[in-house]
């Protein structure tokens, strides 16, 4: 994918460009009908279809204290647009310099910057610009004025409900992954880069990747059978989602740690998503080190049983 962090031509001369603007955290079946009609406006003026996103959620500066929780980091976000069908991506880092743009400053940086914008496709709740001084119906006018078409796309609804971030967020930390997974249109995931942990997992038998998950919603502490995928490998894994409550000296914050199925190599460093399947069991404190190993081997046996029923291993 080409990722842009401002508006520039496509092409010389410009080639239209149909935007699907939004911060598509989990890039969920609503989300999915905004990136389609962008898709088809593309194929029709045999343009280029551009995802503009932020680099973070706009709360984070315009509203830190009501922030939520990611469903998915920036990277996997551009990886599921891509996967729908998204080859460039405009990603506008989202700051208070960018906070205090007006909204009709905001659309004259898309246009002047693209050259030939096409269509514009948003949800029709879509707000944008200082103060959210920005709707669906003056992003109309200004296309009237600028000769570009809007998509107000209406919300997805599923269950009689319109599908939406905050829904699979509460789907999740209920642990409903199932539900949480038919909202997406993907089988649920967390992801995040390997970060460096203390290693105990290794000096337990266990080594583990330790993710960077800092920011994202998580499901209840336990541990999951899942497939971690890796640079196009999918490899069964045993997670760990809690605070080690066995550890005398573990850290306080939630960690998420993933044993890989007969792995070896360096993962530091490397971005990993993990597919959560079934919760096995809630954390525990165990009464010793050696019980907690115990029952890790008897959580991995059951990790492999479960892979090798589905034709994982």
């Amino acid at each position: 994918m080409k990722v842009l962090t401002d508006a520039e031509p496509l092409g010389s001369p410009p080639q239209p460009a149909s935007l699907a603007i939004g911060v598509f955290d989990g890039v969920h079946l609503g989300h999915a009908s905004v990136i389609r009609q962008t898709l088809a406006d593309a194929r029709a003026v045999s343009g280029i279809a551009v995802a503009v996103t932020f680099d973070r959620h706009p709360d984070a500066i315009v509203a830190p204290e009501r922030t939520p929780p990611l469903l998915y980091p920036l990277w996997r976000r551009l990886d599921a647009l891509a996967s729908l069908g998204i080859s460039t991506a405009l990603v506008f880092p989202f700051d208070a310099k960018f906070r205090a743009q007006p909204a009709e400053t905001f659309v004259d940086r898309l246009t002047r910057g693209f050259g030939n914008v096409a269509s514009i496709a948003v949800g029709n709740q879509f707000v944008f610009g200082h103060g959210r001084g920005g709707n669906v119906d003056l992003l109309q006018r200004l296309g009237r004025e600028r000769g570009f078409v809007v998509h107000p796309i209406p919300p997805c609804t599923l269950d009689g409900k319109p599908v939406s971030s905050t829904r699979i967020r509460e789907r999740v930390a209920a642990g409903d992954l199932v539900g949480a997974s038919t909202l997406l249109g993907r089988p649920y995931s967390i992801g995040g880069d390997v970060v460096m942990g203390d290693q105990l997992g290794r000096t337990l038998g266990f080594p583990t990747a330790n993710l960077a998950v800092a920011g994202l919603v998580l499901p209840p502490m336990g541990v999951y059978t899942a497939i971690a995928h890796l640079q196009g490998r999918r490899i069964p894994a045993a997670v760990n989602i809690g605070r080690r409550p066995t550890v005398a000296d573990s850290a306080p914050e939630t960690r998420v740690e993933a044993h890989l199925l007969d792995f070896e190599g360096d993962l530091y460093g490397a971005r990993l998503e993990l597919e959560l399947a079934e919760r096995l069991r809630p954390e525990t404190r165990f009464p010793s080190r050696e019980a907690l190993v115990d029952q890790i081997g008897r959580d991995v046996f059951e990790v492999r049983q479960w892979a090798g029923n589905r034709g994982l291993l």
